[in-house]
């Protein structure tokens, strides 16, 4: 789609801090996180719904996310020693599925956004990267 914001990044017409991607998906930091570390992983196929994936596409998003919540898990640690997987579908019209180290409940809260530096994204990206090397 022409006017998708995650269409251009994942056509390289918009920058991001990614930090894995193969030829159906592509992972990145969001720069509106929750947390530290706050991934979006979406498929490189345009599709607003997750529902109306076909269920391949589906279970590959799904498998694909072990790994980066594992990356995650290592890098921060969280208190409850557990990886959040969010699918909102909200804000963006592209499937995407947020993925962040989970130290409370209260994590899970939209409320709880900011505006990422770019000192910060860099540094949270050679780190997850790092992490999925290992």
């Amino acid at each position: 789609m022409d006017d998708c914001i995650f269409c251009k990044i994942v056509k390289g017409e918009i920058p991001s801090y990614k930090v894995w991607e193969d030829d159906k998906a592509l992972a990145f930091l969001n720069i509106m996180p929750h947390k530290e570390g706050h991934l979006l992983l979406i498929p490189k196929i345009h599709e607003d719904y997750f529902f109306d994936l076909d269920d391949e596409t589906i279970k590959d998003l799904v498998v694909k996310a072990k790994p980066l919540a594992q990356a995650l898990k290592k890098v921060y640690q969280p208190e409850t020693g557990k990886v959040s997987l969010v699918l909102m579908g909200m804000g963006v019209a592209h499937v995407h599925l947020h993925l962040f180290p989970l130290d409370k409940e209260s994590d899970i809260n939209i409320d709880k956004a900011y505006k990422a530096t770019t000192d910060e994204l860099t540094q949270n990206m050679a780190k997850i990267k790092e992490a999925l090397r290992s």
